[in-house]
């Protein structure tokens, strides 16, 4: 469907034959939500990891710890789809900042029941909030660079850099949190998230000139607000994304649990910094590369590939081979996530795409919320790196349902002009 956004000869460099990461950042008015949307972001990476190490340092259970981080992470796949949806409604801003002040007085809530060892139950009430209300950043950010980009080729090169920019928080994330948890003190790393959360927040909100303009023609309204979920080959997507969300959660837990077996647990961010470094790299050659196979295809491969990389780690046994093959499944998670945002942009109308977005990352967050769950109790009850089965049936079972219904992710309107309304006149064609 086309879009009713227009877009500027000067913001569309769709006469390039070869798109790439330079012409991207050119485009006008890029930096002014990019540098914002980077510091907005990075606290989105310590936050899981943070509650795991503050939680199991006052209760001495990995699987309280990773329940506490599940609700959290639980309550954030439910509420951020709904937050999409406003966001899509009312705009960015008038959802970013509420969202932000409760997130950290949430958050810092959360952090002192924890030190006042309160009991389990208080810690999930606390955890519920905390994870609602998450600024969904990224998605907000994938929606600018969509009506800056609207039909050109520049948009699988977006996703690619997004996927990286997101990697990027998870190599520093993660290291900072553990730092900071091991280093300074165990509430160390959830009162920096907040903080954080509250200036980055505010400052991607301040930002009012990039983000999508709210139309105000009711005439349009019920097709601009439709549910996103309603289009098949997101349903799809979102199971793909839960078995990715499995690969994140089993890994920082477990990798927690393995370092701290060793007697080395300022190794688990250094560990899980390789794994999110894989999958920075190769997201960055995933946009660097011109793609001539379609996006429903490549998808199925690469997911493919992790599912196979990722049944790998429950044999590791060693600091080395097991970062060998965190950086390996790391590499294979970013050709998955950036086809399939790739594929929101041609499956979903322009008016419902932020609200797909967070159908996705949701769905990232609710998969890593069942692992850090299923992963902390395998880890309390069985043997040291049981947790890593979690990845492998996550990825397995997901990509069972991907082969099964990939010909839902393939765009029914492709070549086709939808002729509804105004604002259609220049039919985009999909891949």
């Amino acid at each position: 469907m086309a879009s009713t956004v227009t877009t500027e000869p000067a913001e569309n460099p769709s006469a390039s034959p070869r798109p790439g990461y330079g012409q991207l950042l050119r485009t006008r008015g890029a930096w002014t939500f990019l540098l914002p949307g980077f510091a907005a972001r990075q606290p989105f990476a310590m936050l899981t990891l943070s509650i795991v190490l503050l939680v199991q340092h006052t209760t001495g259970s990995y699987g309280a710890a990773g329940a506490v981080a599940a609700a959290t992470g639980v309550a954030m796949a439910l509420f951020a789809p709904y937050s999409g949806r406003l966001a899509d409604r009312y705009g960015q801003r008038a959802v970013l900042v509420p969202g932000v002040l409760v997130h950290t007085l949430a958050g810092l809530t959360l952090t002192a029941l924890a030190l006042a060892h309160a009991p389990l139950w208080a810690l999930f009430l606390a955890a519920v909030p905390t994870g609602a209300s998450v600024p969904q950043v990224g998605p907000m950010v994938r929606a600018r660079w969509g009506v800056k980009l609207q039909g050109s080729p520049l948009m699988t090169t977006a996703a690619a850099f997004e996927s990286v920019t997101d990697e990027l928080t998870f190599v520093f994330g993660p290291l900072l949190a553990t730092a900071l948890c091991t280093a300074v003190a165990p509430a160390a790393g959830l009162v920096t998230e907040a903080a954080l959360t509250l200036v980055g927040g505010l400052l991607f909100a301040a930002q009012k000139s990039t983000q999508p303009q709210v139309s105000a023609d009711s005439g349009h309204a019920r097709v601009r607000h439709a549910s996103a979920l309603r289009v098949p080959g997101v349903r799809v997507l979102v199971v793909t994304f839960l078995g990715i969300g499995s690969v994140f959660g089993g890994m920082q837990v477990s990798l927690a649990a393995f370092t701290e077996s060793i007697g080395e647990p300022g190794l688990n961010g250094v560990l899980y910094g390789v794994f999110a470094a894989g999958n920075m790299l190769s997201g960055i050659a995933c946009g660097a590369i011109a793609w001539k196979a379609a996006p429903h295809k490549r998808i199925v491969i690469g997911y493919a590939a992790l599912a196979l990389a990722a049944s790998a780690l429950w044999t590791a046994h060693s600091v080395l081979l097991l970062a060998a093959l965190g950086l390996l499944v790391g590499m294979c998670i970013a050709p998955s996530l950036i086809t399939g945002y790739t594929l929101v942009e041609n499956l979903v109308p322009a008016g419902a795409r932020t609200e797909a977005f967070t159908w996705l990352t949701g769905a990232v967050a609710l998969g890593q919320a069942a692992a850090v769950t299923v992963a902390g109790q395998l880890e309390d009850r069985l043997w040291d790196g049981a947790g890593f089965l979690v990845p492998m049936a996550g990825t397995v079972l997901a990509l069972v349902t991907l082969v099964t219904l990939r010909s839902r992710l393939v765009p029914r309107h492709a070549n086709r002009t939808v002729a509804r309304g105004v604002g259609h006149r220049v039919p985009v064609t999909v891949d």
